[in-house]
């Protein structure tokens, strides 16, 4: 049986993770300045982040099992999904009801940049239409491939170059998670809306389940159901399709 071949040149894993991020992200903005305001944008991405780490990894004859996408712990990635959510719910509902208060009394220029919704908010428990579809894309269009790129094959690469860290809530975490979650929100102004930066926040909780469980199913399930929680509270406070 041959070997795989190996890279056409020599990189740390440094260069070839932030290598192929920047490689992700450029085709991002190309997609959405050539097709921006279709699913394209979104298909370049999910393909990317599933894909891109392929070409390293058949250099490593590594597979995706390698890099966290494996159910070997999904009992406990479960039980933690579980846990989060019932302790930071509660807790961003507050801050959220809170927020639509704050925004309306705002400079209109310093609040676009905070949200993209401005307006009174008065919260009625509704879900968005086709809420069952939003599921599926959240969980596996979307929560699946980023969580897969950035806290799998990411943050595993830098970790390998920067292995030293505190472990903290058993985790280690040291420079090669605060990367990947920095990574993760500039990635998100592929798409130039400041408030995006504000993912850098739940990427951490991302970035700790990665390293707690070893794997991505857990921060994958967490990450879905942040997104589908942010989009219930918008149409709970504002209405809307």
């Amino acid at each position: 049986m041959s070997r795989p071949p190996g890279p056409p040149f020599r990189l740390s894993a440094v260069q070839e993770a932030v290598g192929l991020w920047a490689l992700g992200f450029l085709g991002i903005v190309v997609s959405f300045v050539i097709a921006g305001g279709t699913s394209v944008p979104k298909l370049v991405a999910t393909v990317g982040f599933l894909y891109l780490p392929l070409i390293p990894m058949r250099w490593r004859d590594e597979d995706y099992r390698d890099y966290g996408l494996s159910l070997r712990a999904w009992k406990q990635d479960v039980r933690l999904f579980l846990i989060l959510s019932v302790i930071v719910g509660p807790l961003f509902f507050v801050g959220f009801a809170g927020f639509v208060q704050v925004v309306p009394h705002l400079p209109p220029g310093l609040a676009q940049h905070l949200t993209p919704i401005i307006g009174e908010g008065h919260f009625q428990p509704r879900l968005p239409p086709r809420f069952g579809e939003w599921v599926i894309d959240q969980l596996f269009v979307v929560a699946l491939p980023e969580e897969f790129f950035y806290r799998g094959y990411l943050q595993a690469r830098l970790r390998d170059a920067w292995p030293q860290g505190r472990v903290v809530l058993g985790a280690r975490l040291g420079r090669a998670f605060w990367v990947t979650a920095l990574l993760f929100a500039l990635g998100h102004l592929a798409i130039f809306q400041t408030w995006r930066l504000a993912v850098f926040f739940p990427a951490l909780l991302f970035g700790w389940m990665r390293e707690r469980t070893g794997t991505i199913v857990g921060c994958a399930l967490f990450h879905a159901a942040c997104n589908l929680y942010v989009r219930f509270l918008e149409v709970s406070f504002f209405g809307g399709s």
